[in-house]
């Protein structure tokens, strides 16, 4: 798994690709001296050390310490993207408040004697949700995405670059300090001493440089992105990307090291980081089966379903995000398991069907996978479609949602749907107010069934890290707040970071929340850990580990770039 691209010299820096933002902006300057092929930071070389962080994966409360934990390390800037998703969730409905709230970071930058490099967009790649653009475009269904500059061979660019500009400051904006990981994949890592090697010969060289990621964090909710290479990819909700500071926000062995190679150069804060957070452990704990998904329909689409001959896709009916049921009834009796299936690789992205409310699988796009179905005339089909996250990469990338194409039992093609999008976030935060409805619960459930557990903390909160082992796939919330997805089953992540402000102290409640969307183990409990599990041996579908030389990348190693 080895990018296609060079790392030492991945891009150089444009006088107007890159804004290095300064505090105080009017009494200060900052020059792109091409003559002496430096950077003037008020009048003098200035050569900036920076790393990557995403104000959009770490929330708010945690900003000041991630930022303080990267000046300590040596950096004096730092580099990050503006989602434009993120912040226009609807045509012309902006948010810019609360984690959202980009000026209230660049200020705790300012407060950490950071300087920012500023990649606003509007597309980012990322790994982020259809890589920042907002999934509205998609409402227009002959929309063609990112089409506008064919372009991609980078040596060639930056053979042109140098053909029209032979002098300037070296750059590499993305030099690589980990990788991200795939759902059925190996956990990427990359060793100290190849990080290290690397960073050392570059400023050597006197470039400037960024790591990405300094501080990767997390993909809550539903944000994760997904690639396609051969066949479609979803991002875990781990963003650690073996980054010099984990998940957690803690010093790694590689911080420390990297440390002491930009100490060689240029002068680092005095004093010890601060040490790792205190971490809690907690379990486990036995959930309680709530009911079914479909039990609680009318609360999930207050609003009624949308009809109409053919199945409609998440963004025909303003579903940006999340999972979407779609139902129709059966025309005529099958007394044979028959095939069903959806032609086209027409699932976008993973199908979970139930016949008159009993599970009887799943359906996975670029998998070539067919159920067999019995039932009687007027037997309720329901087929739950759950997007995996948009594609992030790639020109053109119109990642539709949902079901692309009609799917067949036998030889019908069925028609005569019903849509329900579901607002499952709403339900869970709201959950204490509601009279659950009365639902037959089965001894053993399957399908997508939601569990609960309220419990208290006797002892002091700390961060945590949420294990689910034997379950299979589903969704996770902590006193309402959407951690994101787990899919223990495939792996390679098998916990999900809890910070330790979304819980309560001695005295409160805390309640968890699971939606299980396929299989739950004979005893349905969770532990809270004080460490994370991110390369579970369990994993499905294996691929090579990531392993990238100090300087060069080798075309035939087996990585490739996601384009951030």
């Amino acid at each position: 798994m080895a990018p296609k691209r060079p790392s030492c010299l991945r891009s150089l820096l444009l006088p107007l690709s890159l804004t290095l933002l300064l505090p105080q902006a009017d009494t200060r300057s900052f020059i792109v001296d091409r003559d002496h092929d430096r950077f003037l930071l008020d009048g003098a070389p200035f050569r900036y050390v920076s790393g990557s962080l995403h104000y959009f994966r770490v929330p708010r409360v945690l900003w000041a310490d991630r930022l303080l934990k990267m000046r300590w390390s040596g950096l004096n800037a730092i580099q990050f993207y503006v989602p434009w998703n993120y912040h226009e969730p609807q045509p012309g409905v902006y948010n810019f408040n609360g984690s959202r709230d980009l000026i209230a970071f660049l200020n705790e930058a300012a407060l950490a004697n950071l300087l920012v490099i500023l990649r606003p967009g509007p597309y980012i790649c990322a790994e982020w949700e259809m890589g920042g653009l907002p999934s509205w475009l998609l409402r227009k269904p002959e929309i063609r995405l990112r089409t506008s500059d064919p372009a991609d061979n980078m040596t060639k660019i930056f053979t042109l670059l140098r053909k029209y500009e032979p002098h300037g400051p070296l750059v590499n904006s993305e030099y690589y300090t980990g990788w991200l990981d795939y759902w059925g994949q190996n956990h990427s890592t990359r060793s100290v001493s190849a990080v290290t090697k690397g960073l050392e010969n570059m400023l050597k060289l006197g470039a400037s440089v960024n790591m990405y990621m300094f501080h990767g964090g997390t993909n809550f909710g539903y944000w994760n992105g997904a690639d396609k290479k051969g066949r479609f990819l979803s991002i875990t909700t781990s963003y650690d990307y073996d980054a010099p500071i984990s998940e957690a926000g803690d010093p790694t062995p590689k911080l420390f090291a990297l440390r002491d190679v930009i100490s060689k150069f240029q002068e680092v804060p005095l004093g010890p980081l601060p040490p790792p957070s205190p971490k809690m452990m907690l379990g486990p704990l036995t959930l309680h089966l709530v009911g079914h998904l479909l039990a609680f329909l009318d609360l999930l689409c207050p609003s009624g379903p949308i009809r109409s001959i053919l199945p409609m896709t998440f963004e025909a009916v303003k579903q940006d995000r999340g999972f979407m049921l779609y139902r129709t009834y059966m025309t005529h009796t099958i007394f044979e398991p028959t095939p069903f299936w959806v032609p086209n690789n027409g699932v976008h992205d993973r199908a979970y069907v139930m016949v008159d409310g009993v599970f009887q699988g799943v359906l996975e796009r670029n998998m070539r996978d067919k159920l067999f179905l019995m039932g009687k005339v007027g037997s309720k089909l329901d087929i739950l479609v759950e997007n995996m996250g948009r594609l992030s990469f790639g020109s053109n990338s119109s990642d539709f949602k949902g079901l692309l194409e009609p799917p067949i039992l036998g030889q019908t093609i069925l028609t005569q749907w019903m849509m329900f999008p579901l607002k499952i976030d709403n339900l869970v935060k709201w959950w204490f107010l509601l009279q659950l409805p009365k639902w037959p619960y089965p001894q053993a459930p399957s399908g997508p069934t939601f569990y609960s557990k309220t419990f208290p903390i006797l002892g002091s909160v700390g961060d945590t890290f949420l294990h689910l082992p034997g379950w299979t796939k589903g969704q996770v919330w902590i006193n309402g707040f959407n951690l994101g997805r787990y899919w223990t089953k495939r792996g390679p992540q098998q916990t999900l970071y809890v910070p330790r402000f979304l819980l309560f102290p001695r005295g409160a409640l805390n309640k968890i929340t699971l939606l299980e969307l396929e299989n739950v183990p004979l005893q349905p409990q969770v532990q809270f850990l004080d460490k994370p599990i991110l390369n579970s041996t369990s994993t499905l579908h294996r691929t090579h580990i990531n392993s990238l030389s100090a300087d060069t990348l080798s075309a035939s190693e087996p990585m490739e770039l996601s384009g951030h």
